[in-house]
């Protein structure tokens, strides 16, 4: 079964996942949940961007959309144990992109999909080990004033003006921009789907 033909919503208002999506020649609407991301106690961090994923797929679903194919996707960056969210401000990114200087990080990414053709729910994550070369403030600086960093994770895009400052990645590539085209695209194939 070709997986175009189906109904096919992206819960996201990521327009990295949207673009990611596209470039496969995967054709879905966009329902973005409105929903506040606070996961509800998991204990790994790989439980916890499949939580968050998980509650912006029910959210989307519940509201009229039970019985389509619904894709959600989460992303969280760790150092040292703790998550770096989205910057809250120019400082704020400016303190991330330091911490992530000369280190390695690990970005976990989740992918949930809830199929209602096929009474089936995935749940799974990536784990991609990124290191980052020794920054100077003139550098981080200069990085933050393409205004690049503001709207995501860690503050770095690895597909933009961030992947100068990229040493090497262990894992997924795509993963690391927000969603896991190559894991996504093999538990379609599994569910029966051809991409």
């Amino acid at each position: 079964m070709h997986i175009n033909e189906r109904n096919i919503i992206l819960a996201s208002k990521s327009p990295r996942r949207k673009e990611l999506l596209e470039n496969i020649g995967l054709k879905f609407s966009v329902k973005p949940a409105e929903i506040e991301e606070v996961h509800r106690g998991a204990e790994s961090f790989g439980d916890i961007v499949i939580d968050l994923a998980e509650q912006k797929g029910e959210a989307v679903k519940v509201l009229m959309f039970h019985e389509r194919l619904i894709i959600a996707s989460d992303t969280i960056v760790v150092i040292n144990g703790q998550i770096l969210n989205k910057p809250d401000d120019r400082d704020h990114a400016f303190e991330m992109l330091r911490t992530l200087s000369g280190n390695v990080h690990s970005v976990f990414t989740s992918l949930y999909v809830s199929d209602a053709y096929k009474n089936a729910v995935v749940k799974e994550f990536t784990e991609t080990k990124v290191e980052f070369f020794q920054m100077t403030g003139e550098q981080i600086n200069a990085y933050l004033d393409t205004h690049e960093p503001f709207d995501k994770a860690g503050a770095y895009g690895i597909q933009g003006y961030g992947s100068k400052f990229i040493k090497k990645i262990d894992g997924c590539f795509f993963s690391v921009m927000g969603f896991p085209v190559p894991l996504f695209s093999q538990k379609m194939y599994e569910l029966g789907y051809a991409l």
